[in-house]
Protein backbone atom coordinates (compact mmCIF):
# COMPACT_ATOMS: atom_id res chain seq x y z
CA UNK A 1 0.00 0.00 0.00
CA UNK A 2 1.13 3.30 -0.70
CA UNK A 3 1.16 6.14 1.77
CA UNK A 4 1.73 9.47 2.43
CA UNK A 5 5.60 9.72 2.81
CA UNK A 6 5.02 13.12 5.22
CA UNK A 7 1.78 12.12 7.36
CA UNK A 8 1.90 8.23 7.22
CA UNK A 9 -1.53 8.60 5.70
CA UNK A 10 -2.88 6.40 3.38
CA UNK A 11 -5.97 8.32 1.83
CA UNK A 12 -4.05 9.22 -1.34
CA UNK A 13 -6.23 11.13 -4.27
CA UNK A 14 -5.16 10.46 -8.15
CA UNK A 15 -4.44 13.87 -9.60
CA UNK A 16 -3.01 12.99 -12.96
CA UNK A 17 -1.51 9.70 -14.27
CA UNK A 18 1.12 10.55 -17.16
CA UNK A 19 1.68 6.71 -18.00
CA UNK A 20 4.87 5.49 -17.52
CA UNK A 21 8.14 6.90 -18.83
CA UNK A 22 12.22 6.73 -18.20
CA UNK A 23 13.88 9.27 -15.51
CA UNK A 24 14.07 12.29 -17.10
CA UNK A 25 17.64 12.79 -16.79
CA UNK A 26 19.13 9.60 -18.00
CA UNK A 27 19.74 10.75 -20.97
CA UNK A 28 20.78 8.09 -24.04
CA UNK A 29 24.42 7.82 -25.72
CA UNK A 30 24.21 6.31 -29.39
CA UNK A 31 25.52 2.89 -28.14
CA UNK A 32 22.68 2.44 -25.87
CA UNK A 33 19.61 2.88 -28.21
CA UNK A 34 19.45 -0.94 -28.98
CA UNK A 35 19.00 -1.00 -25.62
CA UNK A 36 15.76 -1.54 -23.56
CA UNK A 37 14.96 1.34 -21.49
CA UNK A 38 13.41 1.38 -18.18
CA UNK A 39 10.58 3.23 -17.90
CA UNK A 40 8.49 4.10 -14.22
CA UNK A 41 4.84 5.04 -13.89
CA UNK A 42 4.07 8.41 -13.37
CA UNK A 43 1.21 9.20 -11.10
CA UNK A 44 0.74 12.14 -9.20
CA UNK A 45 -0.95 11.72 -5.92
CA UNK A 46 -2.35 13.91 -3.46
CA UNK A 47 -2.70 12.96 0.16
CA UNK A 48 -5.96 14.15 2.09
CA UNK A 49 -4.47 14.19 5.27
CA UNK A 50 -1.82 16.96 4.59
CA UNK A 51 -2.10 18.19 1.65
CA UNK A 52 1.20 16.84 -0.16
CA UNK A 53 1.19 16.07 -3.59
CA UNK A 54 3.96 13.20 -4.39
CA UNK A 55 5.00 10.75 -6.40
CA UNK A 56 6.16 7.06 -5.06
CA UNK A 57 9.97 6.84 -4.35
CA UNK A 58 10.16 4.72 -7.66
CA UNK A 59 13.92 5.97 -8.08
CA UNK A 60 16.73 6.96 -5.77
CA UNK A 61 18.61 9.94 -5.22
CA UNK A 62 21.78 8.01 -6.36
CA UNK A 63 20.43 6.92 -9.50
CA UNK A 64 19.93 10.63 -10.76
CA UNK A 65 22.15 12.99 -8.91
CA UNK A 66 25.62 10.83 -8.66
CA UNK A 67 26.33 12.07 -11.96
CA UNK A 68 23.98 14.87 -13.22
CA UNK A 69 23.00 16.58 -16.32
CA UNK A 70 21.82 19.63 -15.50
CA UNK A 71 23.90 22.82 -14.62
CA UNK A 72 22.60 25.36 -13.28
CA UNK A 73 24.85 28.09 -14.79
CA UNK A 74 23.78 27.10 -18.23
CA UNK A 75 20.55 29.52 -17.62
CA UNK A 76 21.67 33.34 -17.32
CA UNK A 77 18.16 34.01 -16.08
CA UNK A 78 18.95 31.41 -13.44
CA UNK A 79 22.58 32.36 -12.55
CA UNK A 80 20.89 36.55 -12.61
CA UNK A 81 18.34 35.38 -9.88
CA UNK A 82 20.83 34.39 -7.72
CA UNK A 83 23.34 37.18 -8.04
CA UNK A 84 20.08 39.32 -7.01
CA UNK A 85 19.45 36.96 -3.75
CA UNK A 86 22.97 37.03 -2.77
CA UNK A 87 22.94 41.02 -3.99
CA UNK A 88 19.73 41.44 -1.08
CA UNK A 89 21.25 39.57 1.93
CA UNK A 90 22.52 41.41 5.11
CA UNK A 91 25.83 39.22 5.78
CA UNK A 92 28.22 40.31 8.05
CA UNK A 93 31.89 39.83 7.14
CA UNK A 94 32.42 37.01 9.68
CA UNK A 95 29.19 35.09 8.45
CA UNK A 96 29.08 31.53 7.23
CA UNK A 97 26.60 30.64 4.35
CA UNK A 98 25.54 27.01 3.84
CA UNK A 99 24.20 25.93 0.00
CA UNK A 100 22.44 22.41 -0.23
CA UNK A 101 22.18 20.61 -4.08
CA UNK A 102 24.87 23.64 -4.96
CA UNK A 103 24.94 22.53 -8.18
CA UNK A 104 28.19 24.38 -10.45
CA UNK A 105 28.20 27.03 -7.70
CA UNK A 106 26.15 29.49 -9.85
CA UNK A 107 25.05 31.36 -6.39
CA UNK A 108 28.06 30.63 -4.38
CA UNK A 109 30.24 32.59 -6.83
CA UNK A 110 28.49 35.23 -5.55
CA UNK A 111 29.11 35.08 -1.92
CA UNK A 112 32.74 34.20 -2.50
CA UNK A 113 32.76 37.36 -4.61
CA UNK A 114 32.05 39.31 -1.22
CA UNK A 115 34.47 37.79 0.69
CA UNK A 116 32.17 35.74 2.81
CA UNK A 117 32.57 32.05 3.91
CA UNK A 118 31.01 29.68 2.40
CA UNK A 119 30.52 25.95 1.47
CA UNK A 120 28.88 24.09 -1.24
CA UNK A 121 27.24 20.81 -0.45
CA UNK A 122 26.64 18.86 -3.67
CA UNK A 123 26.47 14.93 -4.35
CA UNK A 124 26.87 15.32 -8.06
CA UNK A 125 30.62 14.83 -8.29
CA UNK A 126 30.38 16.15 -12.21
CA UNK A 127 28.61 19.72 -11.25
CA UNK A 128 30.62 19.98 -7.92
CA UNK A 129 34.15 20.09 -10.12
CA UNK A 130 32.41 22.61 -11.94
CA UNK A 131 31.74 24.55 -8.79
CA UNK A 132 35.44 23.73 -7.20
CA UNK A 133 36.72 25.57 -10.84
CA UNK A 134 34.42 28.52 -9.61
CA UNK A 135 36.25 28.88 -6.26
CA UNK A 136 33.60 27.59 -4.85
CA UNK A 137 34.26 25.28 -1.91
CA UNK A 138 32.16 22.13 -2.16
CA UNK A 139 31.54 18.54 -0.39
CA UNK A 140 30.37 15.59 -2.69
CA UNK A 141 27.48 14.52 -0.03
CA UNK A 142 23.79 14.21 0.24
CA UNK A 143 21.98 15.64 3.21
CA UNK A 144 21.05 13.27 5.61
CA UNK A 145 20.99 14.56 9.76
CA UNK A 146 24.07 12.66 9.90
CA UNK A 147 26.09 14.65 7.14
CA UNK A 148 24.58 17.95 8.77
CA UNK A 149 25.96 17.44 12.42
CA UNK A 150 29.09 16.51 10.57
CA UNK A 151 29.38 19.61 8.84
CA UNK A 152 28.52 21.40 11.90
CA UNK A 153 31.25 20.03 13.69
CA UNK A 154 33.56 20.75 11.03
CA UNK A 155 32.73 24.03 9.98
CA UNK A 156 30.75 25.43 12.53
CA UNK A 157 26.73 26.64 12.45
CA UNK A 158 25.64 28.48 9.48
CA UNK A 159 24.01 31.73 9.63
CA UNK A 160 22.43 31.02 6.44
CA UNK A 161 21.33 27.58 4.89
CA UNK A 162 19.72 28.01 1.19
CA UNK A 163 18.39 24.92 -0.53
CA UNK A 164 17.18 25.93 -3.95
CA UNK A 165 15.38 23.67 -6.15
CA UNK A 166 16.18 20.26 -3.95
CA UNK A 167 13.25 20.09 -1.55
CA UNK A 168 11.22 18.07 -3.99
CA UNK A 169 14.06 16.17 -5.11
CA UNK A 170 14.36 14.16 -1.66
CA UNK A 171 12.28 11.50 -1.04
CA UNK A 172 12.90 11.14 2.54
CA UNK A 173 11.39 14.47 3.68
CA UNK A 174 11.56 14.41 7.46
CA UNK A 175 15.31 13.87 7.80
CA UNK A 176 16.40 15.86 4.59
CA UNK A 177 14.83 18.84 6.82
CA UNK A 178 16.39 17.31 10.23
CA UNK A 179 19.95 17.85 8.26
CA UNK A 180 18.90 21.63 7.13
CA UNK A 181 17.71 21.84 10.94
CA UNK A 182 21.60 20.45 12.04
CA UNK A 183 23.31 22.46 9.65
CA UNK A 184 21.62 25.85 10.65
CA UNK A 185 23.16 28.12 13.56
CA UNK A 186 20.14 28.33 16.80
CA UNK A 187 19.60 32.21 15.60
CA UNK A 188 20.05 31.42 11.71
CA UNK A 189 17.87 31.18 9.03
CA UNK A 190 16.75 28.42 6.19
CA UNK A 191 15.72 30.02 2.42
CA UNK A 192 14.30 27.01 0.20
CA UNK A 193 13.07 27.96 -3.06
CA UNK A 194 10.52 25.20 -4.49
CA UNK A 195 7.89 25.21 -7.41
CA UNK A 196 4.38 25.96 -5.86
CA UNK A 197 1.92 23.41 -6.72
CA UNK A 198 -0.64 26.64 -7.17
CA UNK A 199 0.89 27.47 -9.79
CA UNK A 200 1.60 23.82 -11.25
CA UNK A 201 -2.26 23.43 -11.10
CA UNK A 202 -3.46 26.87 -12.27
CA UNK A 203 -1.48 27.28 -14.92
CA UNK A 204 -1.24 23.49 -15.94
CA UNK A 205 2.37 23.23 -15.63
CA UNK A 206 2.13 19.36 -15.94
CA UNK A 207 5.31 18.78 -17.57
CA UNK A 208 7.23 19.19 -14.15
CA UNK A 209 6.23 16.46 -13.07
CA UNK A 210 8.74 14.03 -13.18
CA UNK A 211 10.33 11.42 -10.93
CA UNK A 212 13.12 13.30 -9.57
CA UNK A 213 10.61 15.37 -7.93
CA UNK A 214 9.39 12.91 -5.47
CA UNK A 215 6.85 15.65 -4.16
CA UNK A 216 5.17 19.57 -4.96
CA UNK A 217 4.41 21.65 -2.17
CA UNK A 218 1.66 24.19 -0.49
CA UNK A 219 2.57 26.41 1.99
CA UNK A 220 0.31 24.35 4.03
CA UNK A 221 2.15 21.24 3.50
CA UNK A 222 5.52 22.94 3.32
CA UNK A 223 4.85 24.54 6.67
CA UNK A 224 3.72 20.89 7.92
CA UNK A 225 7.50 19.22 6.15
CA UNK A 226 9.25 21.75 7.96
CA UNK A 227 7.79 21.26 11.28
CA UNK A 228 8.78 17.66 10.61
CA UNK A 229 12.59 18.12 10.85
CA UNK A 230 12.28 21.11 13.56
CA UNK A 231 11.96 24.56 11.43
CA UNK A 232 9.51 27.33 11.72
CA UNK A 233 8.06 28.53 8.49
CA UNK A 234 8.63 32.84 9.51
CA UNK A 235 7.85 34.04 5.93
CA UNK A 236 7.38 32.98 2.29
CA UNK A 237 7.49 34.80 -0.98
CA UNK A 238 5.96 34.65 -4.47
CA UNK A 239 8.87 33.64 -7.40
CA UNK A 240 8.34 33.83 -11.12
CA UNK A 241 10.87 31.42 -10.95
CA UNK A 242 10.75 28.00 -12.70
CA UNK A 243 6.83 29.76 -13.40
CA UNK A 244 6.00 29.88 -10.38
CA UNK A 245 8.00 28.90 -7.15
CA UNK A 246 7.54 30.23 -3.51
CA UNK A 247 10.83 30.72 -1.61
CA UNK A 248 10.22 29.90 2.26
CA UNK A 249 12.00 30.94 4.85
CA UNK A 250 12.45 28.95 8.61
CA UNK A 251 14.39 29.44 11.85
CA UNK A 252 14.91 27.09 14.26
CA UNK A 253 13.00 29.19 16.92
CA UNK A 254 9.16 28.00 17.89
CA UNK A 255 8.43 31.52 19.07
CA UNK A 256 9.78 32.88 15.81
CA UNK A 257 7.96 35.93 14.84
CA UNK A 258 5.87 34.84 11.70
CA UNK A 259 5.19 37.40 8.77
CA UNK A 260 1.16 37.93 7.69
CA UNK A 261 2.36 36.70 4.03
CA UNK A 262 2.40 33.50 5.53
CA UNK A 263 -1.54 33.39 6.10
CA UNK A 264 -2.22 35.58 2.46
CA UNK A 265 -0.77 32.70 0.50
CA UNK A 266 -2.47 30.25 3.07
CA UNK A 267 -5.57 32.16 1.62
CA UNK A 268 -4.78 32.13 -1.74
CA UNK A 269 -4.24 28.04 -1.91
CA UNK A 270 -7.80 27.71 0.37
CA UNK A 271 -9.08 29.77 -2.34
CA UNK A 272 -8.08 27.67 -5.73
CA UNK A 273 -9.29 24.40 -3.56
CA UNK A 274 -5.87 23.21 -3.02
CA UNK A 275 -6.69 21.87 0.71
CA UNK A 276 -9.06 19.81 -0.68
CA UNK A 277 -9.88 17.87 -3.66
CA UNK A 278 -12.31 20.02 -5.47
CA UNK A 279 -8.84 22.06 -6.69
CA UNK A 280 -7.38 18.96 -8.61
CA UNK A 281 -10.22 17.84 -9.98
CA UNK A 282 -10.40 19.31 -13.84
CA UNK A 283 -6.12 18.82 -13.71
CA UNK A 284 -6.56 15.78 -15.72
CA UNK A 285 -8.49 16.96 -18.63
CA UNK A 286 -6.63 19.87 -19.23
CA UNK A 287 -3.32 17.91 -19.58
CA UNK A 288 -5.16 15.75 -21.98
CA UNK A 289 -6.00 18.67 -23.41
CA UNK A 290 -2.28 20.22 -24.30
CA UNK A 291 -1.29 16.82 -25.28
CA UNK A 292 -4.01 16.54 -27.97
CA UNK A 293 -3.21 20.41 -29.23
CA UNK A 294 0.16 19.65 -29.34
CA UNK A 295 0.05 16.55 -31.27
CA UNK A 296 -2.26 17.86 -33.54
CA UNK A 297 -0.16 20.50 -34.45
CA UNK A 298 3.13 18.42 -34.98
CA UNK A 299 1.11 15.82 -37.02
CA UNK A 300 -0.39 18.61 -39.15
CA UNK A 301 3.15 20.39 -39.88
CA UNK A 302 4.58 17.44 -40.32
CA UNK A 303 1.90 16.50 -43.40
CA UNK A 304 2.59 20.31 -44.66
CA UNK A 305 6.02 19.48 -44.97
CA UNK A 306 7.12 22.07 -42.76
CA UNK A 307 9.96 21.54 -40.37
CA UNK A 308 10.09 21.10 -36.58
CA UNK A 309 12.94 21.10 -33.92
CA UNK A 310 13.14 21.27 -30.37
CA UNK A 311 15.09 23.90 -28.06
CA UNK A 312 16.27 23.02 -24.70
CA UNK A 313 16.79 19.78 -23.53
CA UNK A 314 15.17 19.94 -19.50
CA UNK A 315 13.30 17.41 -17.68
CA UNK A 316 9.99 18.46 -18.20
CA UNK A 317 10.62 18.24 -21.72
CA UNK A 318 10.85 14.91 -21.13
CA UNK A 319 8.06 14.62 -19.63
CA UNK A 320 6.12 16.75 -21.99
CA UNK A 321 7.65 14.59 -25.33
CA UNK A 322 7.06 10.83 -23.47
CA UNK A 323 3.75 12.05 -22.30
CA UNK A 324 2.49 13.02 -25.70
CA UNK A 325 4.07 10.29 -28.40
CA UNK A 326 6.53 12.74 -29.76
CA UNK A 327 9.63 10.80 -31.40
CA UNK A 328 11.90 11.96 -34.53
CA UNK A 329 9.37 11.49 -36.82
CA UNK A 330 7.30 14.88 -35.37
CA UNK A 331 10.61 16.35 -33.79
CA UNK A 332 13.78 16.04 -36.19
CA UNK A 333 15.98 16.84 -33.30
CA UNK A 334 16.57 19.42 -30.40
CA UNK A 335 19.47 21.58 -29.21
CA UNK A 336 20.97 22.62 -26.05
CA UNK A 337 23.48 24.70 -24.50
CA UNK A 338 24.76 22.15 -21.76
CA UNK A 339 27.75 20.53 -24.13
CA UNK A 340 27.05 17.42 -21.78
CA UNK A 341 23.60 16.59 -24.09
CA UNK A 342 25.56 16.95 -27.38
CA UNK A 343 25.12 13.66 -29.61
CA UNK A 344 23.08 11.80 -26.49
CA UNK A 345 19.04 11.24 -26.93
CA UNK A 346 16.17 12.42 -25.33
CA UNK A 347 15.18 9.21 -22.60
CA UNK A 348 12.23 7.26 -24.23
CA UNK A 349 11.91 9.71 -27.35
CA UNK A 350 14.88 8.92 -28.39
CA UNK A 351 15.17 12.51 -30.24
CA UNK A 352 18.82 13.86 -30.85
CA UNK A 353 20.07 16.34 -28.75
CA UNK A 354 22.49 18.75 -31.11
CA UNK A 355 24.88 22.32 -30.79
CA UNK A 356 22.56 25.32 -30.63
CA UNK A 357 24.06 26.50 -34.05
CA UNK A 358 22.25 24.25 -35.77
CA UNK A 359 19.04 26.06 -35.80
CA UNK A 360 20.90 28.60 -37.17
CA UNK A 361 22.31 26.46 -40.02
CA UNK A 362 19.22 24.42 -40.87
CA UNK A 363 16.77 27.58 -40.26
CA UNK A 364 13.11 25.20 -39.54
CA UNK A 365 10.26 26.47 -40.00
CA UNK A 366 8.84 25.69 -36.43
CA UNK A 367 10.83 25.61 -32.91
CA UNK A 368 9.67 23.78 -30.19
CA UNK A 369 10.59 25.53 -27.24
CA UNK A 370 10.46 22.76 -23.88
CA UNK A 371 11.76 25.14 -21.27
CA UNK A 372 8.81 27.38 -21.41
CA UNK A 373 9.23 28.70 -17.77
CA UNK A 374 12.61 30.36 -19.53
CA UNK A 375 10.47 32.08 -21.98
CA UNK A 376 11.36 35.90 -22.18
CA UNK A 377 15.37 34.96 -21.91
CA UNK A 378 14.91 32.42 -24.96
CA UNK A 379 12.11 35.03 -27.06
CA UNK A 380 15.48 37.45 -27.16
CA UNK A 381 17.92 34.93 -27.68
CA UNK A 382 15.60 32.90 -30.64
CA UNK A 383 14.76 36.08 -32.10
CA UNK A 384 17.00 35.37 -35.08
CA UNK A 385 14.87 32.68 -36.09
CA UNK A 386 12.16 35.11 -37.27
CA UNK A 387 15.01 36.29 -40.02
CA UNK A 388 14.03 33.28 -42.30
CA UNK A 389 10.43 33.57 -41.02
CA UNK A 390 10.47 31.10 -38.32
CA UNK A 391 8.13 31.21 -35.61
CA UNK A 392 8.41 29.73 -31.79
CA UNK A 393 5.95 26.96 -30.29
CA UNK A 394 5.32 27.24 -26.66
CA UNK A 395 3.70 24.21 -25.75
CA UNK A 396 2.68 24.62 -21.94
CA UNK A 397 0.14 26.13 -20.12
CA UNK A 398 -1.74 25.94 -23.80
CA UNK A 399 -0.40 25.77 -27.18
CA UNK A 400 0.70 29.00 -28.38
CA UNK A 401 3.22 30.03 -31.55
CA UNK A 402 4.90 32.99 -31.49
CA UNK A 403 5.99 35.26 -34.73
Amino acid sequence: MITCRLCGSDRLAGVVDLGATPPCESFLTAGQLDEPEVTYPLHLRVCEECWLAQLPPLITPEETFTEYAYFSSYSSSWVEHARRFVEGLYLQPDAFVVEVASNDGYLLQHVVERGVRCLGIEPSANVGRAAIGRGVPTLTEFLSPETGRRVRAEYGPADLVVANNVYAHIPDVVGFTKGLRALVADDGRVSIEVQHLLTLVELNQWDTIYHEHFQYYTVASARRALASGGLTLVDVELLPTHGGSIRLWAEPRESATVSHRVADVLGLEKAAGLHELSGYQDFAARVAKVRRDLLRFLVTAADEGRTVVGYGAPGKGNTLLNHCGVRPDLLAYTVDRNPYKHGRFTPGSRIPILEPERIGADRPDYVLVLPWNLREELIEQLSYVREWGGRLVFPVPRLEVVS
